[in-house]
């Protein structure tokens, strides 16, 4: 088997109510996904997490490391697209690229093989996983507390038994809306909060101190990913646990992660830090140092899909005859191409979603959605 075709797609769609969170507006979608073709008709796909239009210039710069080279072989594959990358794109979003071809990669290697992804990884400790709602952003709405308190009920009502929410505005307005969403939830549904680094240390202290009587699950992105030693003196200072690593490339920006005790929760990107090829390394490192692992997830189904097999596979930390649960990123933002380009559609069942068992990745792409989507593919 040998790979024949690689194709990008750069899809995009305009938002109908724009919304923040304490860097920037999002008012469209815009995502890079690739197909990879084999010369017996074998295909995967895969997904960058970026800037989408760089991702796609990033796939055709490594497209002919590919052509003609058997897709079963996909380590070498990773490591051959590393090493002719490393002089000039040490953890930078080229890295999204090689990690679109990656997962696609794998999803090739799961029908050729007639086995889920999960499985080629080594395997399922778990086949299904509890999704947490990713949603609460900021608008210009002059009545946002009680916009807030509105969407988490309705997370709650719809089966969540989590729910992570932005903050970031002021200090003391994410006290305001975290004590709001926290009496609107009850107890019982975990919370936790993202400030996407907003804030300084002194200001990360000073917010957490005062949200932790409202239970926080985790503090994620508390203070810009460059300063591991504030992550660090943070977690002295705060019961909330503290979670980062979206950010990050490699298993060697994790190491820099862990070797500073930076966080309690590594958060990989597999769309970004090197696919699944790499995100089973760095998961491994983490084991090492006694870290949980649970990814970040943002886009459509494909990142979706490959993070329901990366944590299937994750080894429970610590072992026991009752493992908790792992959590699962589920972005509930105005998403149409999420919603739409993949299926069978995701499915939450008493708050869990059930890992695939279909070959590959366990989806496939509604060509007309890919087509409605669809900006232009390969410009180049």
């Amino acid at each position: 088997m040998k790979i024949s075709k690689v194709e990008t797609f750069v899809l995009s769609n305009k938002l109908e109510q724009s919304f923040f969170f304490s860097q920037w507006a999002y008012n469209e979608r815009r995502i890079c996904v690739v197909k990879i073709t084999t010369d017996q008709g074998v295909y995967g796909w895969g997904e960058g997490y970026g800037p989408a239009d760089v991702i796609q210039k990033g796939i055709a710069l490594l497209e002919p490391l590919l052509m003609g080279k058997n897709p079963l072989e996909n380590e070498s594959l990773w490591f051959e697209m590393y090493r002719k990358t490393l002089d000039f794109a040490r953890r930078s979003v080229l890295f999204a690229a090689i990690s679109a071809i990656d997962i696609a990669l794998w999803d090739i290697k799961g029908k050729a093989l007639n086995l889920p992804v999960s499985t080629l990884l080594g395997g399922q400790h778990r086949n299904k996983v509890v999704p947490y709602a990713t949603g609460l952003y900021f608008s210009d709405s002059k009545t946002l507390v009680q916009d807030l308190v509105a969407e988490a009920k309705g997370y709650v009502n719809q089966g969540f038994k989590a729910i992570k929410m932005k903050v970031g505005l002021s200090i003391k307005e994410d006290v305001r809306n975290v004590k709001s969403v926290r009496a609107a939830i009850g107890p019982d549904i975990q919370l936790m909060v993202d400030s996407n680094h907003a804030y300084s240390l002194r200001e990360a202290v000073e917010l957490a101190r005062k949200i932790e009587p409202y239970d926080i699950g985790w503090f994620e992105e508390p203070v810009s990913p460059e300063f591991y030693d504030q992550y660090a003196q943070l977690r002295n200072k705060t019961s909330i646990p503290i979670a980062g690593g979206e950010c990050e490339y490699l298993r060697y920006g994790f190491l820099q992660l862990l070797q500073n005790k930076s966080v309690d929760i590594a958060q990989v990107e597999i769309c970004a830090s090197g696919g699944l090829t790499e995100v089973k390394r760095i998961a491994s490192l983490a084991s090492s140092f006694g870290v949980e692992v649970i990814p970040h997830v943002w886009g459509t189904g494909i990142g979706f899909h490959a993070a329901l097999h990366f944590i299937a596979n994750i080894e429970p930390l610590p072992g026991r005859l009752f493992p908790p649960d792992i959590f699962i990123e589920y972005d509930r933002t105005e998403n149409a191409i999420r919603d739409r380009l993949t299926f069978p559609t995701v499915k939450m069942d008493k708050g869990y979603i059930e890992v695939p068992q279909s070959p590959g990745l366990g989806i496939d792409i509604d060509p007309i959605a890919l087509k409605e989507f669809s900006t232009t593919s390969k410009p180049y």
